[in-house]
């Protein structure tokens, strides 16, 4: 198996650690030892790494870099509900919506926002690095 790079790595969580953590593992066997370790490493961030993370996402609905996109292909023609849900989220928890778009239509996004809303500030935190892994998991797997 090839060497993963930093640079590639970044490009699916832009947290430094996570990066190292995951090339400090080399060589990795397979595939699958390569997921795991990326998995493990992006199992607890701290503020400062949620915050590095979100910075290079951007709102659900809005055009972002071309991985965003395809992500987010299903919801691209209910912008308005996306756009107040977005701003109710801000609100709510001072920091952007995230969710592993991919595999999901506009209304399970809307439906996942509109519950997420209900969530305590520590819940949202949880399930916001839950999405975060899940969307550096499947970038990571299309690099391979």
């Amino acid at each position: 198996m090839t060497a993963t790079t930093r640079a590639t790595l970044l490009g699916c969580l832009s947290v430094p650690r996570w990066a190292d953590d995951v090339l400090a593992g080399q060589p990795y066997g397979d595939r699958a030892a390569l997921l795991a370790a990326a998995e493990a490493a992006a199992g607890d961030l701290s503020d400062e790494e949620l915050d590095q993370a979100l910075a290079g996402h951007p709102r659900i609905g809005e055009r972002g870099g071309a991985q965003s996109q395809r992500e987010q292909s299903g919801v691209r023609d209910t912008a308005g509900r996306l756009a107040a849900g977005n701003v109710a989220y801000e609100e709510r928890f001072g920091r952007v919506f995230l969710i592993r778009a991919a595999g999901r239509d506009a209304d399970e996004i809307l439906a996942e926002l509109d519950r997420r809303l209900g969530n305590d500030d520590a819940a949202e935190r949880a399930e916001t690095v839950g999405n975060l892994r899940e969307i550096a998991l499947l970038r990571l797997e299309a690099t391979l």
